[in-house]
């Protein structure tokens, strides 16, 4: 009996002694982010003058890495590659899912065609392309699997270079929308204010490994490999540290902004920005509701959807007639995240506004339809089934 009290008391001696061990670890897996380093093996992507895009996303990836890990406790990482090998898109989303990530973040570089000089940064969300530039890099993205011996049947006979795969993205509305976007503006804002890069936006693209994920994400363009300058900057280690760092800030505000209690563990290496830029923001979401509307129409009290335009977002307010609203009118707005956002026209038929939206494409070729019930924005797919239900 002596013995076997020595033993007890010895084992829980030793359990409590492991036992901030294993709190650490459960702590550590409270959030989880994949980080996905485009191309890799035998795909080099996007090829320059003495560089490889394969190798500056796994150069910046494992410093983005690096740093979440150094810095926030209860954040697990999980990469799609931490070497030069090649993954299929599907086998990245599946990796994302399989550990019920939080988040997906893919990393890729820019080229353009020989006899163009485009410098800048974007970050993109899924969904349809407004413009030929988002299809085109959404093309080249998507390109990895023709080299994938089966890719017809996996991908059920998508073609990356056939405009009519992209179809598919029209009726695409992801529930993920919201948050995607949101960290994608964060990344924007930092590539410009902490990394000293052009900001060509935030957009919306048909990429296959997003829509394969279960979780927000985005797709990231480090810059352009094809542009000499942009090039040098890119495979410099100053140059990957500052990228490496903008998204690692921008992961930060993203993580205050949308679980305050749980970012009291992360520990900024600098003061982050928690609200996107001032200005005029690109951005293409489907939101969840968040925020009572500032202004209230009849409309909005019948009790059915009403649907709006979301033209451009800013963090200021702009007045009555603003030239960035290129002449349309009527025009209202609402407060979310932070952001004043503008609406064109509103009504209670989603055919009449899907019309408008497409007359006013010229002018605002990323716009998009949000809706609204009893002065409080919605979800736009429940809102779009509320509509075929009344008609009938």
């Amino acid at each position: 009996m002596k013995w076997n009290r020595l033993y007890i008391v010895s084992l829980l001696c030793c359990l409590w002694v492991a036992l901030p061990t294993f709190c650490s670890k459960a702590e550590a897996q409270d959030f989880t982010v994949v980080i996905d380093p485009g191309h890799g093996g035998r795909d080099p992507g996007a090829v320059g003058r003495k560089g490889k895009e394969k190798d500056i996303n796994l150069k910046v990836a494992l410093k983005l890495g690096r740093l979440i890990q150094n810095n926030c406790k209860d954040v697990d990482i999980v990469y799609t590659r931490q070497k030069d090998v090649f993954v299929t898109l599907n086998r990245r989303a599946q990796i994302a899912n399989n550990a019920k990530a939080d988040l997906f973040i893919s990393i890729h570089t820019n080229s353009v065609a020989k006899g163009r000089t485009v410098r800048g940064t974007e970050t993109y969300t899924l969904g349809l392309h407004r413009t030929d530039d988002n299809l085109e890099v959404a093309k080249k993205e998507n390109s990895v699997i023709l080299i994938e011996s089966d890719y017809e049947q996996r991908y059920a006979g998508f073609n990356p270079n056939s405009s009519e795969s992209y179809i598919i993205f029209e009726f695409l509305q992801d529930k993920n929308m919201e948050k995607s976007v949101q960290l994608a503006t964060y990344i924007q804002k930092q590539f410009k204010n902490t990394a000293k890069r052009i900001d060509k936006g935030v957009h919306q693209a048909g990429f296959l490994v997003l829509r394969e994920t279960s979780m927000p994400g985005v797709l990231v363009e480090l810059g352009y490999i094809s542009t000499p300058d942009e090039e040098k900057y890119l495979l410099s280690e100053a140059g990957t540290d500052a990228l490496a760092k903008s998204i690692y800030q921008a992961f930060i505000s993203y993580r205050k902004q949308t679980n305050p209690d749980k970012a009291a563990n992360t520990k900024p290496q600098q003061p982050a920005d928690h609200e996107p830029t001032s200005g005029q923001i690109v951005t293409e979401s489907k939101k969840e509701p968040k925020q009572t509307a500032s202004a209230t129409t009849g409309k909005q009290q019948s009790g059915k959807p009403v649907f709006k335009i979301q033209i451009l977002a800013s963090g200021q307010k702009l007045p009555a007639g603003s030239k960035q609203f290129k002449g349309l009118s009527p025009i209202s707005h609402y407060q979310e995240g932070g952001l004043y956002k503008y609406t064109y026209r509103e009504s209670t038929d989603y055919n009449e506004i899907l019309r408008i939206k497409r007359q006013i494409a010229s002018k605002f070729s990323e716009a998009f339809i949000v809706a609204f019930k009893n002065g409080q924005k919605m979800n736009v797919n429940q809102a779009i089934e509320e509509f075929k239900k009344n008609k009938k």
